[in-house]
């Protein structure tokens, strides 16, 4: 009999969980801290997140309802570490994890497993991102897709020699590239948030034309200037004398701003006087990606770098994608613990983006980056 009574319990249980459709309800333990993870705060996007993250949770313990605890890390496997210290401490009423890399996966998973509801935000690890009560990020698919269409404004075609600076091999990028071949296709459309207006590709590119950038000249420069300047150092002068010898033109889809200053950096210490001179006859765009104080003074003309951009590149631009967004996504935990939740378990939340260039740049503060 109490098999019978306890296998029915059993079905009843199953058939309630059918009954909420997957939906997150909003935490029912008696955790008291909102855990945040992400980088230690030392130079670029990563490290102002982790910044904006820090004062986030300070203003959490202050308001007196939750307290906030921020832990920094360096790789994902110390991520994974400090999961297993959040599980022990038994206090956890939510945490939200910037994972470093997919090496992180480990540490969701034992979340998952101990009950403890995660956000995941800017990296969303694909095996994880099922059980993450929300995964969000800035758009990185409408990132690629701005990028493509500014480069075919500017001119790029089918056959074109381009240049593609990687930041990982993670999402984050994977989805910048998928975007930006979406775009080509004419699948999607850019939709510029300043601005209001959607975008769409001027010419369909075939499949072939597209592997031929993102199979040619790439790179992965795990996010930092000195990736980018080192490749540059290897490769440069080829670059630019294939480009020459092409049609003239050379387009550069950096994948963030510390990568864009890396290339910038090369052509003023290392570069050859005769590759600059041939850079400088081409026809040559470059993008980049954050939002660094740094490069918007570039692109405004008021930076000691800005006439090195004049000089080599026809035209640049960074699309806006804050650091400041990790504080947004902080919110949303606190949403979820106050109970204005209705979001399905695995869903995404993805935040807008746009062009910023020398038309624009003096309607946004960017972030402190160096």
């Amino acid at each position: 009999m109490k098999k019978i009574i306890a296998l029915l319990l059993a079905v009843v249980m199953v058939l309630a969980l059918v009954a909420c459709g997957g939906k997150t309800d909003a935490k029912k333990n008696d955790g008291k801290t909102v855990y945040v993870m992400g980088p230690t705060p030392d130079h670029g996007w990563t490290a102002q997140a982790g910044t904006y993250a820090q004062a986030k949770c300070e203003e959490i313990t202050k308001a007196g309802t939750y307290k906030g605890t921020y832990f920094s890390a360096s790789s994902g496997e110390e991520q994974v570490d400090q999961c297993n210290t959040i599980i022990a401490n038994g206090d956890a009423a939510v945490v939200v994890m910037m994972a470093l890399d997919d090496s992180a996966q480990a540490g969701q998973e034992a979340l998952q497993a101990a009950g403890i509801p995660f956000i995941s935000f800017d990296r969303i690890i694909e095996a994880t991102e099922k059980y993450a009560i929300l995964n969000a990020s800035g758009d990185n698919w409408q990132v690629g897709a701005g990028i493509a269409y500014w480069l075919q404004k500017n001119g790029m075609q089918p056959g074109d020699t381009a240049v593609i600076l990687y930041g990982d091999n993670g999402t984050v990028c994977s989805r910048r590239q998928e975007g930006f071949e979406q775009f080509l296709r004419g699948e999607v459309k850019y939709h510029d948030e300043a601005e209001g207006k959607d975008y769409e590709t001027t010419e369909v590119w075939a499949q072939a034309d597209i592997d031929a950038i993102f199979n040619g000249y790439s790179y992965v420069c795990d996010w930092s200037a000195d990736g980018a300047y080192g490749y540059m150092e290897q490769k440069l002068d080829e670059i630019v004398a294939t480009a020459a010898a092409n049609n003239g033109k050379l387009y550069i889809y950096s994948m963030d701003d510390e990568m864009t200053f890396g290339v910038m950096n090369y052509l003023e210490a290392g570069a050859s006087e005769e590759t600059k001179a041939t850079l400088e006859s081409l026809d040559c765009y470059i993008s980049a990606i954050g939002g660094m104080q740094e490069l918007y003074d570039v692109l405004a003309g008021k930076a000691a770098q800005s006439a090195t951009a004049e000089k080599y590149f026809d035209d640049m631009m960074s699309m806006y994608f804050s650091p400041k967004m990790m504080q947004d996504v902080i919110d949303r935990a606190l949403d979820y613990l106050a109970g204005n939740w209705d979001v399905e378990v695995g869903s995404g939340e993805y935040q807008p983006t746009w062009v910023v260039d020398k038309n624009n740049v003096d309607k946004y503060e960017g972030f402190t980056g160096h």
